[in-house]
């Protein structure tokens, strides 16, 4: 019957929403099982009104800082976005976090204004991906960062299974790249003109960012920057919840706890970043009760930060220009 068919893609899509967040909220409560609520209560009550919104205030201006990285290396490569077009897509990404699985996600939504905006869309993507090698340098360099500061008090089987991971992880980043290089031209072979076209395009704006490597530099140094100030963030909500470790810890476990919470196993990384914290830190000290209290304390100003950027995201939508219409595509 016509008009009875209805898609099926939304309703998935809102199904795998959640199905992720019924995942985190399985994990966290996994955690309320294991660990004593009274301690958890307690330190969730002592964390002041004033301290939870300052560091939300310092989280969105962090990641207004990530936005004005973010558009200094798309830009690099050519896409010709103004700041307020790219506060409107990094903030609609960090929005996007909400519903979107993992990063990738933020991908989306983030790209999704930005091919439209720009004269250049192949150079918002080449930007974009430059963007995130930065940044997972960026965490790198943190977590690096991190062991070379606690080297007498970190345990040492879980520094060798630390960098057991991170060498996994580089190894595997190796073998990723030199799969795609052999794959490269078998996949293009047969490939019809206008899709080489445009992946043509993609390289040339990806070589563009290579050409200034003044530009990575300093996006590197901002991305550092922003990643240390979410990690001090973190640290002062914890003292806030009665744990006040040195923040040389802090700088050796968050990032390793972020970089779990990008699998896309719950939405935004809900409790399995709180998990890999009370793991990270257990061999510290650090009770898992007030551990687990400043993670919750965290996915508050995440969870809040992320309505406001998408609040933020749409007003600037508003007060901008409508899209030009016709512009290519990739």
């Amino acid at each position: 019957m016509i008009g009875a068919h209805h898609p099926k893609g939304p309703a998935r899509g809102w199904a795998g929403v959640a199905l992720r967040w019924l995942a985190g909220l399985f994990v966290l409560g996994i955690l309320f099982h294991f660990l004593p609520l009274a301690p958890l209560r307690s330190a969730l009550a002592r964390i002041p009104l004033t301290r939870f919104l300052a560091v939300l205030i310092g989280y969105l201006l962090a990641h207004t800082i990530g936005a004005a990285k973010w558009r200094m290396v798309i830009n690099s490569a050519g896409a010709e976005l103004d700041f307020a077009t790219s506060a409107q897509c990094y903030f609609g990404g960090l929005f996007g976090t909400l519903f979107l699985p993992s990063i990738i996600g933020g991908d989306v939504v983030r790209l999704g204004v930005g091919l439209r905006r720009s004269p250049r869309p192949a150079a918002v993507l080449a930007g974009n991906i430059a963007d995130r090698f930065v940044d997972a340098c960026a965490l790198a360099g943190l977590t690096l960062l991190g062991i070379a500061l606690v080297p007498g008090s970190l345990p040492p089987e879980l520094r060798a299974r630390v960098w057991r991971v991170l060498g996994g992880l580089g190894v595997l980043a190796v073998a990723v790249f030199l799969v795609a290089m052999a794959l490269y031209r078998p996949l293009l072979r047969g490939r019809p003109f206008r899709f080489r076209r445009k992946l043509a395009r993609l390289r040339q704006s990806l070589r563009e960012v290579s050409r200034r490597p003044h530009i990575l530099l300093y996006s590197w140094l901002l991305g550092l920057f922003v990643q240390a100030s979410l990690v001090l963030l973190t640290a002062l909500l914890a003292i806030s919840c009665g744990l006040p470790l040195p923040l040389r810890i802090w700088l050796f476990a968050w990032p390793l706890a972020k970089l779990a919470a990008l699998l896309p196993l719950t939405q935004g990384g809900v409790g399995v970043r709180e998990a890999a914290l009370v793991a990270l830190l257990a061999p510290f000290g650090a009770p898992g009760p007030l551990v687990l209290a400043a993670g919750l304390a965290w996915e508050g100003v995440s969870v809040a930060g992320a309505l406001i950027a998408g609040l933020v995201s749409l007003l600037l939508r508003r007060a901008g220009k409508a899209p030009g219409e016709g512009i290519a595509q990739l």
